[in-house]
């Protein structure tokens, strides 16, 4: 599919009026969204297809075929592909609503066991979709393939990783129980964050992690230079095994909680908590280190516990220093999971209780996929640091006066 010239493009579409009149704006619409989504990876790329240029940030890489459901009929666009990047055209996105509506309404039918009869109903009263139930059995086996697709894409070089888990009630083995949903999270090479992988596994043990992250790099996961999540046993095992030699940062809001639970009255933690709170806001690490020896003399006496605690502890939570302090607030706790789970937990509320394990992660898949594209479609997600601040070694440190 070669670029089209703005002006090629207007006479083609006079040309379709003048011709075919009202039966021409499907066609039209079809034209209108593969140039936009052409322009919009030039933009991307900020080149245009085979212009030399500086600035250029990587390289075309053909198209793909992907059928849409429209109120005027089905259309077949071509999206532009980017070679080694993430890229996913807003102008398709916005146009989308309604098949992604469609997408999470049949995920809810899976879940609350509703006929494929009830489902049309759904369906056109959302997206305006007027389909049969042969439709939504066949739409249901694209979605599964489609979501299948998400979840074992190939993988590149992510330079921070974010691990989590969440629990949803499921009927397993004859009973209902408490299974965990693995998270994985990363911030891929143009500074915006991606969903890696999600998994529903019977617990947080370390075989399941494993598994899990074994799963990730098998699919590609490389490049890591931080691993940020809170220190569950389980998971601490499972990282140190698959992935031993990248950094970790413990997550310091997990931390702070962990801390309370060694404070021996409730009068002292607001006190603890203040200093542990300067203590992570130190500008240097030797700083942190210095406020950690001070708080360990003046409250070994009336906190021993919190005071052996920091002492043990508290090396996991200051990785970050290694790293660009612009990137600092993103990095030093898992709290951007935190917000991702409670927006799952918001989403699969209504379904109370899944089924069996298999329509947990149907739905929390289209929902974490739709998170996954409206991240790559916005902002970065981290700052690109400064020339200063990324020394020879590759090793991010701040640089001190």
């Amino acid at each position: 599919m070669n670029p089209m010239p703005k002006a090629k493009l207007l006479e083609e579409i006079l040309e379709e009026v003048i011709e075919n009149g009202t039966e021409s704006i499907l066609p039209i619409m079809q034209t209108l969204l593969n140039f936009a989504m052409q322009e919009e990876r030039s933009q991307f790329l900020q080149a245009e297809p085979y212009e030399r240029s500086t600035d250029r940030k990587g390289y075309a890489n053909g198209y793909k075929d992907k059928t849409l459901d429209t109120r005027m009929g089905s259309m077949t666009v071509k999206i532009p592909q980017v070679r080694g990047l993430s890229f996913y055209p807003r102008s398709l996105e916005k146009g989308c609503r309604s098949e992604r509506a469609l997408k999470l309404a049949i995920a809810e039918m899976y879940v609350n066991g509703v006929s494929t009869r009830k489902v049309t109903k759904i369906t056109e009263a959302l997206c305006g979709l007027d389909i049969s139930s042969s439709q939504v059995s066949r739409l249901s086996k694209i979605m599964d393939e489609e979501l299948e697709a998400f979840r074992n894409r190939p993988l590149g070089s992510y330079e921070y990783i974010y691990l989590d888990a969440r629990y949803e009630n499921i009927r397993h083995a004859g009973s209902v129980q408490d299974l965990a949903v693995l998270l994985a999270v990363g911030v891929n090479p143009g500074k915006q964050r991606e969903i890696l992988g999600v998994s529903v596994s019977l617990s947080e043990a370390e075989v399941h992690w494993r598994e899990f992250l074994e799963g990730l790099s098998t699919r590609g996961l490389q490049g890591m230079k931080l691993i940020v999540s809170d220190d569950h046993y389980g998971l601490k095992k499972a990282r140190k095994k698959v992935f031993p030699s990248v950094p970790w940062q413990r997550c310091q809001f997990h931390m702070a909680q962990n801390a309370q639970s060694h404070i021996p009255k409730v009068s002292l933690r607001k006190t603890l908590g203040g200093v542990l709170k300067n203590i992570f806001n130190a500008s240097e690490k030797s700083d942190a280190i210095v406020l950690k020896n001070r708080a360990i003399e003046k409250y070994k006496t009336i906190a021993p516990d919190w005071c052996k605690w920091l002492d043990e502890n508290l090396e996991e939570g200051l990785t970050v220093y290694k790293f660009p302090e612009v990137h600092w607030k993103r990095i030093r706790t898992a709290n951007g999971l935190e917000r991702l789970n409670r927006e799952i937990g918001r989403r699969t509320k209504v379904a109370a209780l899944f089924p069996n394990k298999e329509s947990c992660l149907r739905l929390v898949t289209a929902i974490l996929e739709e998170i996954h594209e409206d991240w790559l479609a916005g902002r970065m997600y981290l700052s690109i640091p400064e020339e200063n601040e990324i020394p020879e070694s590759g090793i991010y440190r701040k640089e001190v006066a």
